[in-house]
């Protein structure tokens, strides 16, 4: 069977298990179908150390050049990681890194499926979170308060005009401090991309912050996002039969608990951190999330949105099969490969993207999943696998359809 060609993608390898799942999926789902296209970069822990994090940049740089790209999970290093790798220093999340050369917004959606119910049950369709993946608390400056003290914010203007010095906080003993930041270029962006997306799903937009607490930082969001909407987007939704919605964040968690579901969630940076693990968990596992990076200058970046499966890989290291969900990271591959398609008219590519996507779904269906999904599926015909057993029965299916 001649093997579907392809242009080149970014492929961004990672760490701990699901390394070990990326491989696994390439050998058994995509190269006995598709001729695999890629610049390859290893984002593995031990390489971001040895090149200063350097291959984050050039990773980042690669999906400029070539508009796709798809990640692995990837190990954000803290202290105890630092010496467990005996790294030369905390080195940030790859992640943060790339999302800022970008300057992208996340969206993140529930893959679902019948087996699986959502523990809210009002719950019927998908919740997209989007999210601000730009500067806030991932690009702030910390400092460690040793005793007392006065904190100030200084704002220099770059024209030469007066210094504005205020008084964060007088220290009457230590404490800790920290200064985050945004602009509004990439706050537009932003607006942009979410009203965009929301008008090619055709799904409605709900916006939330806190700018009666936070009356600068948030409110410019409130305020910029609302100028983009009345301006450029306000007669598209109109014409598209959606709406643009906004509320304060309290007031947004409670309505999307009430709500069935079928919209965008537009969230700031770190709101849009916890949001998304939480509304994918209520949905039923952080393991079926589909991820991705859309950039305002038309780049695009797939990933799990999980973590690095820790635990099962030293399960793996010592001998032992693990059960392991692969379905996040088999959906970061078929969307940056139906995307290179879409972007280059390979319609062959296209299809092959859909019909595994549609293949792993009946799997699932069929009763066959890993421990994760058979701990909360619904039936009693449910047959827990291990990850490879899983893999060659989405190919078994994918042959079938």
């Amino acid at each position: 069977m001649d093997k579907i060609r392809m242009n080149p993608i970014v492929e961004i390898d990672g760490d701990e298990m699901t390394r070990v799942i990326w491989k696994m999926i390439k050998e058994e789902l995509l190269e006995p179908y598709v001729a695999l296209n890629t610049e390859y970069y290893d984002l593995g822990i031990q390489k971001r150390d040895e090149t200063d994090d350097q291959i984050t940049v050039d990773a980042a740089e690669a999906i400029k050049k070539y508009h796709v790209g798809v990640k692995c999970a990837t190990i954000t290093p803290n202290a105890q990681r630092v010496e467990e790798f005996g790294l030369k220093k905390m080195w940030p999340s790859p992640n943060g890194t790339i999302r800022a050369a970008l300057d992208g917004t996340v969206f993140r959606a529930a893959i679902l499926t019948s087996r699986i119910k959502p523990y809210i049950r009002t719950w019927k369709k998908p919740i997209t979170v989007a999210r601000h993946a730009y500067a806030d608390v991932y690009k702030a400056t910390e400092y460690r308060v040793p005793g007392p003290g006065k904190a100030e914010l200084l704002f220099t203007p770059a024209d030469g005009g007066p210094e504005v010095r205020q008084t964060i906080y007088d220290y009457e003993c230590p404490g800790v401090l920290q200064g985050t930041y945004n602009k509004d270029s990439s706050i537009c962006s932003f607006a942009r991309a979410c009203c965009e997306y929301a008008l090619s799903v055709g799904q409605d937009l709900w916006f939330s912050t806190k700018d009666t607490i936070s009356k600068q930082y948030d409110q410019t969001f409130k305020l910029l996002f609302q100028k983009i909407y009345e301006e450029e987007y306000k007669e598209k939704f109109k014409k598209a039969g959606i709406t643009y919605f906004y509320t304060l964040i309290d007031d947004a968690v409670a309505r999307v608990v009430r709500s069935e579901g079928g919209f965008v969630w537009a969230l700031k940076n770190y709101d849009g951190d916890v949001m998304s693990d939480m509304i994918s968990t209520a949905f039923g596992s952080l393991a079926m999330m589909t991820s991705c990076l859309v950039s305002p200058d038309g780049n695009f970046e797939y990933e799990a949105a999980h973590g690095t499966v820790t635990r099962h890989y030293h399960r793996y290291l010592q001998g032992e099969s693990t059960s392991t969900n692969p379905i996040a990271t088999i959906f970061a591959w078929t969307g940056a490969l139906n995307k290179r398609g879409e972007l280059d008219g390979n319609a062959a590519l296209c299809t092959f993207a859909k019909k595994l996507e549609a293949a792993a779904l009946a799997t699932i269906e069929s009763g066959v999943m890993t421990k994760d999904l058979a701990e909360i599926s619904e039936g009693d015909d449910v047959r827990c696998v291990d990850t490879a057993e899983f893999l060659r029965a989405i190919r078994a299916q994918y042959e079938a359809l």
